[in-house]
């Protein structure tokens, strides 16, 4: 009978590895918006759902660094879900604060652009499996707008 029972959990091991799952990639953060007290930046999240139904994402986490000094951090609770057979962007705000943003002024001085990386973490809930997180990171520099930008 035990060998009968491990014959089983090793077929449900393997069948369970050799799932689909869901993928994901960073494709994108630029600047959005600059307002009275912070800038908003925009992080685009591409997601491929291989199911034939819709897939619930749990939460969002990310994490934002530049020159390894963290500039913003948070969740995004229960943003939706991912639609079935399809890919389906997702849009995280990041707000950034100006008072961290005088601190990379040694980095946005020299070049007129920030150097980042990008962590973020799509936790989502996937059938028998559970939650399951993917780790997306994503390192580039963001130009930010001068004044032509706003005036030319």
């Amino acid at each position: 009978m035990s060998q009968l029972l491990d014959k089983a959990k090793n077929f449900l091991t393997e069948k369970i590895a050799n799932i689909e799952k869901p993928e994901a990639e960073l494709t994108d953060v630029d600047l959005t918006d600059v307002n009275r007290d912070s800038v908003i930046l925009l992080a685009k999240v591409s997601v491929t759902n291989p199911y034939g139904h819709s897939i619930p994402i749990c939460q969002v986490s990310y994490n934002l660094k530049s020159s390894t000094r963290e500039i913003a951090s948070g969740t995004m609770p229960d943003p939706g879900s991912i639609a079935a057979n399809t890919k389906t962007m997702l849009n995280i705000p990041v707000k950034v604060p100006y008072g961290i943003l005088w601190s990379l002024a040694k980095d946005v001085g020299r070049d007129w652009d920030i150097d980042y990386e990008m962590y973020v973490g799509l936790t989502i809930d996937l059938p028998l499996i559970g939650e399951f997180t993917l780790p997306l990171n994503q390192k580039g520099e963001m130009k930010l707008p001068t004044f032509s930008d706003f005036f030319g």
